[in-house]
């Protein structure tokens, strides 16, 4: 059986992650690390509360001594990183928090593993689950490969970048069995409704203002979280220590674009639409080249766009209540 070390798993992909992996039949058992901050959510994981291959520990990545005790009291074969602090806009209005998470709390996982597992890697693996974001900002044509230069624009991309790079420099060092995954833009269940997509679901649902960043043309591939989940799942198992993989979701959407979709599905007229001042560093547009783990690895994603934002939408109309306690935890 692997025994897995799951960090941030009460977040929006990290949830998802460790219930795909339950229901996956892969022989595993999951410790579940996460420290319940606004965007982490226990009640993601009610569905597998009771399974005994899942384990909850409430703690800290930044906490040295938390995260050895973690290590001491469990034998894990693998690590996956989600843990992170993740919303643009708080990175631009406190960007010291993102990089002592992302950065050094990257940097404290990567040393608790390296000690605990002893300079003996043959079977260990430790997938830090990245960003598009790191790449910086295309233009009209061309995609994130995994060897395009980093070129981080906001606080949040930058301690991503920062993170990358020390699990590259683990591996590059140390031997030490470190895979890198750069994920275009998730939606789904469980998302925090501060993302774009949940935030304008739960607005139109509620027939408030949709607030939508300077023109609205601001481009993003859209990767859905489940497939998301089904290629991390991938590179733990078949991944190459030291190697990068972009995972995309061939979804190329403009986000006025997406507004508008979410609109019609749920009825709702485009008036409640309201253009915002332009975010400081917004990136312009992002698009992924995942052919590398599609030819090595042979993932690739199984759910297009208009279904997966039918699906998406249908869950935040029966999740009223998830989404109800985040809003007034919000407000407050």
């Amino acid at each position: 059986m692997k025994r897995i070390l799951v960090t941030g798993g009460a977040g929006f992909i990290g949830s998802n992650f460790i219930i795909h992996m339950l229901k996956s039949g892969k022989n595993c058992s999951i410790v579940n690390y996460d420290l319940l901050t606004y965007a982490g959510n226990s009640d993601n994981l009610n569905e597998i509360s009771g399974d005994s291959r899942y384990t909850f520990v409430k703690g800290d990545i930044c906490d040295t001594a938390a995260v050895k005790e973690v290590f001491d009291k469990n034998t894990f074969d693998a690590v996956v990183h989600f843990a992170a602090e993740s919303h643009v806009d708080k990175s631009i209005t406190g960007p010291a928090r993102f990089v002592i998470t992302n950065v050094l709390g990257t940097q404290t996982l990567l040393q608790a593993a390296k000690e605990a597992w002893g300079g003996d890697y043959s079977s260990k693996r430790f997938v830090h689950v990245s960003t598009d974001e790191v790449y910086g900002t295309l233009g009209k044509t061309g995609y994130f490969t995994e060897s395009t230069p980093l070129a981080p624009n906001s606080p949040y991309s930058a301690s991503k970048a920062g993170s990358d790079l020390l699990a590259r420099s683990y591996f590059e060092t140390f031997g030490f069995p470190t895979l890198i995954t750069r994920c275009s833009n998730n939606y789904g269940p469980f998302q925090f409704p501060e993302k774009l997509i949940p935030l304008m679901i739960t607005n139109a649902l509620n027939d408030k203002p949709l607030p939508v960043y300077g023109d609205g043309m601001n481009v993003r591939d859209w990767l859905y979280v489940c497939d998301h989940c089904g290629a991390v799942e991938t590179v733990l198992f078949k991944g190459i220590p030291g190697e990068v993989y972009n995972i995309g979701g061939n979804n190329e959407k403009c986000n006025i674009d997406i507004v508008k979709i979410i609109l019609a599905e749920l009825g709702k007229p485009e008036s409640l639409i309201t253009f915002v001042k332009d975010r400081p560093g917004h990136d312009r547009r992002y698009a992924i080249d995942a052919s590398k783990i599609e030819r090595e690895l042979g993932w690739s994603p199984s759910m297009d766009f208009e279904t997966g934002i039918r699906t998406t939408i249908k869950w935040y109309l029966e999740n009223k209540e998830w989404w109800g306690k985040l809003l007034t935890k919000i407000q407050k």
